[in-house]
């Protein structure tokens, strides 16, 4: 059995994908959301699980008439996007470093925003429910327009990818913004304050909840949604201008059909039927992966990744694992790296290679392969993809 039950004493019990035991800390997290009384039937783990802000991330936890918004996280509706162009590895040679540089200049990063604006941006229908969203964000209208189109920081990246019949891919992963992180920070606030209220006892303020049949519920589940779909269609804005900018070196600017495409949430909440029951599943880093869903395992900037489709594993809520997962902490990871290794563990990689991005090298990271090898019974992988130009966020 690919999975362990994990000896934690919790009511509902703990399934692990992973291949190693948990730290102290981890088990701490995994106990304290498994012990909550709403938490349906068991919390199931992914193989890249690792520490995270009252939840673990790698963790897919179905809950019935109440959802913790900590446990979504901040960066609502974070996911990746991938597509498959009719193009080949010979198309390419030459011009690496000139597509970075063009892809740099078109998708802004880090706290970067558009300075001019598309008019499928301006024209897109989520703007009409902007005056719905929490009060506490009407004055980021502005910023969340500006920011549609852009990549933000951290581990957020793109990727000009070969797979191992040496067709071209473009990949990228980014969440919700600045507006995303609002929104879930308003929220994560109200839910505190609502347990501190009901002097509610619970084993980490971070996971303070709410509710169904409450107005605090409905708020936050119109938010997370909407957030969810700006999230989804950001990546589908920069990937459009990524897609011109290859169709430009590769096709002399002619319009190119896609061979595939996918684009899929991993940190973000929905309602599904599982076990016969109708839950709110919350994937905090984990990816949907039902029978005949495509989704995308990214390894780290110098590892392959890869195209997955779903195998419908009930016990996993139909999940997968959404990466490599990280090994050690950023702050661990400029301690214990320099810029030598960096370069040497991103050699053939067209990338930045410089100390801000030293926390993002391929070291910090769990292997993937050993990750992938842990949930074979979640997954059949559809194509093996490595970088060839790789810009972080």
């Amino acid at each position: 059995m690919p999975y362990q039950e994990l000896e934690l004493s919790t009511t509902t019990p703990v399934l692990s994908w992973a291949n190693h035991s948990l730290s102290n800390d981890e088990s701490r997290m995994a106990k304290n959301v498994a012990s909550l009384p709403f938490v349906f039937k068991h919390v199931a783990l992914m193989p890249d699980v690792h520490l995270g802000k009252g939840a673990l991330v790698g963790s897919v936890i179905a809950t019935k008439e109440a959802i913790i918004p900590a446990a979504v996280g901040v960066d609502i509706g974070c996911g990746m996007a991938a597509i498959k162009m009719p193009f080949n590895s010979e198309k390419l040679e030459g011009k690496l470093k000139q597509i970075r540089l063009e892809i740099e200049a078109a998708i802004p990063v880090g706290f970067g925003e558009n300075k001019e604006i598309e008019k499928n941006v301006t024209n897109w229908q989520g703007w009409r429910d902007f005056k719905e969203l929490h009060k506490n964000v009407q004055r980021s209208e502005s910023k969340a327009i500006k920011q549609l189109g852009s990549l933000g920081g951290g581990n957020h990246f793109i990727e000009l990818c070969l797979d191992t019949e040496n067709f071209v891919w473009l990949m990228l992963h980014s969440g919700s913004r600045g507006i995303g992180n609002l929104l879930a920070q308003h929220h994560i606030d109200t839910a505190k304050e609502l347990a501190k209220l009901a002097d509610i006892s619970l084993p980490d303020r971070d996971l303070a909840y709410f509710v169904t049949g409450t107005p605090e519920f409905a708020a936050y589940w119109h938010d997370l949604q909407w957030a969810q779909n700006y999230a989804r269609f950001n990546r589908d804005v920069m990937m459009a201008r990524f897609k011109h900018i290859i169709e430009k070196h590769l096709a002399g600017g002619k319009p190119t059909k896609p061979i595939l495409q996918v684009n899929c949430h991993h940190n973000y909440a929905e309602k599904e039927l599982h076990f016969g029951e109708n839950v709110y599943v919350t994937r905090k880093g984990a990816v949907r992966s039902r029978v005949e869903d495509y989704g995308i395992i990214p390894g780290s900037m110098g590892a392959k990744s890869f195209i997955v489709k779903g195998k419908g594993n009930a016990e996993s809520y139909c999940s997968c694992s959404h990466g490599a997962g990280r090994l050690m902490s950023r702050h661990q990871a400029k301690n214990v790296f320099t810029l030598d290794d960096l370069v040497e563990q991103t050699k053939g990689v067209e990338c930045r290679k410089d100390e801000s991005i030293l926390d993002e090298i391929p070291g910090a990271y769990k292997p993937i392969d050993e990750v992938m090898n842990q949930q074979s019974d979640l997954v059949e992988i559809v194509a093996t993809l490595k970088q060839v130009i790789c810009i972080k966020g």
